[in-house]
């Protein structure tokens, strides 16, 4: 099939069509009815309602409980969070310096959005054992996801119904991770061993703000084999992450 053949000439009027749609239930707000939408953009009611059907299934738009009108879906939030461009300030990157000087294990600092993990400071000597993209995809597998995910009520927002096995030693079933994610926010520190990546292990503790807020994470990371030297740190971790808070938060 050729490109001409897939893009029509009336697309792309109709994709602009859909994108001030859009920014129209941005602009007006939660509740905007698509009555409202139709006469502020001087748009047909039908192909107003056609591309709000369109939007809501593709998760850009939601309905309300009610049914009296529309608001931003998910996948919004997704879109934001993809453009959020993390900073550190000059303090905290002196912390965690610090605490790089005194292990000899991977220290990363991680930012949260409400949907995802974000990449701060990496550790240059000693980098984790995967980027952002394949964490944001299997956040049940690494410990900075299983932060984010033990704030949720829902996680099958993030993961799905089914967490998918990265490795033989992902926890995929629900019940099961739903346990672990009851740990880690009794304990307030998460752990992997070798479920992101064979042979790879992590230990992390929630970073919050004044108010409880989560706002980041510190980890370390190392060889699956080092188990028991990541758990050794957890004091420490503990530590710096309580000197990092009033910097971050």
């Amino acid at each position: 099939m050729s490109p001409d053949s897939v893009l029509s000439g009336r697309q792309p009027q109709a994709v602009q069509s859909a994108l001030r749609v859009l920014e129209e239930v941005a602009r007006a707000g939660t509740g905007v009815t698509a009555k409202d939408i139709a006469v502020n953009l001087s748009m047909p009611s039908a192909t107003t309602y056609r591309l709000l059907n369109l939007l809501v299934g593709e998760g850009y738009v939601v309905r309300l409980p009610d049914l009296t009108g529309f608001a931003l879906g998910q996948k919004i939030g997704l879109l934001v969070d993809a453009a959020v461009a993390p900073t550190v300030c000059t303090a905290a990157r002196d912390v965690l310096a610090e605490l790089r000087l005194s292990v000899r294990l991977g220290v990363h600092l991680f930012y949260f959005t409400n949907t995802a993990v974000r990449s701060a400071d990496l550790d240059p000597e000693f980098p984790p054992p995967v980027d952002d993209s394949v964490l944001n995809r299997h956040l049940h597998a690494c410990a900075v996801g299983k932060i984010l995910l033990a704030e949720k009520r829902d996680i099958a927002t993030l993961i799905g119904p089914r967490p998918a096995a990265v490795t033989a030693r992902t926890i995929t079933a629900v019940p099961d991770l739903a346990r672990e994610l009851a740990g880690v926010r009794e304990q307030s520190v998460a752990v992997q061993i070798g479920q992101i990546r064979e042979g790879s292990g992590c230990i992390a503790v929630p970073i919050r703000s004044g108010k409880g807020t989560l706002v980041a994470a510190l980890a370390m990371s190392g060889r699956a084999d080092q188990e028991q030297v990541l758990r050794r740190q957890l004091a420490l971790l503990s530590e710096f992450a309580g000197r990092l808070s009033p910097l971050l938060a």
